[in-house]
């Protein structure tokens, strides 16, 4: 329902620690299996009292992890991809914008149980410093309409996360449609980091 990035509680000691204990055994799994992936290998983590324990893994980028990264990558992703189908991701390093960002997923009423579609949309052109990625939407008589239960991830930059998170806000109140539903807590718990 949103993302934060990058998180304010990982420090320099708990990135080496899941640079340690999930990533390297991660991908040395996969060496050792001989399987020859590439792309991405996305590592959804709890922490715990600032211990790492992975909930799951993805061969893709997550959703809305990746509309939060996204706005944040200051090298050129299309050479990551292209060098990492190449074998040779080694010569490149993704580079990330020093800013912070944030996401707000829009929802349809009812999601993820049952939902209505085709509920007309408004207020895009009204919104502003934020990137709007459409999920759940499609246009129907040169209308924008819902045709999803996730419909649409509402992104912002700041200088910080709060920053970030009250552009996504402020921009997700500009968007209009019947059934609108969004998390007002995104972040919240991360507040007094």
């Amino acid at each position: 329902m949103g993302a934060v990035s990058p998180v304010p509680f990982v420090n320099e000691e708990l990135r080496a620690r899941i640079i340690k204990q999930v990533v390297e055994p991660s991908v040395n799994g996969l060496a050792k299996e001989k399987f020859n992936y590439k792309g991405f290998l996305f590592i959804g983590l709890m922490i715990v009292e600032n211990h790492p324990f992975v909930i799951e893994y993805n061969v893709r980028m997550g959703d809305p992890e990746t509309e939060v990264v996204m706005p944040r990558i200051k090298s050129d992703l299309v050479e990551h991809l292209l060098a990492c189908s190449e074998g040779r991701m080694h010569e490149t390093e993704v580079v990330f914008e020093e800013s912070a960002a944030t996401t707000v997923m829009l929802v349809a009423d009812g999601y993820p149980e049952a939902y209505e579609k085709g509920k007309k949309m408004s207020g895009f052109e009204e919104t502003e410093n934020c990137l709007l990625f459409h999920a759940g939407t499609k246009t129907d008589n040169g209308e924008v309409v819902t045709n999803g239960g996730r419909i649409l991830a509402v992104s912002a930059t700041g200088v910080d996360f709060k920053e970030a998170l009250t552009k996504s806000f402020q921009n997700v109140e500009k968007i209009k449609y019947e059934g609108k539903y969004f998390r007002k807590d995104i972040g919240a718990d991360l507040m007094k980091c």
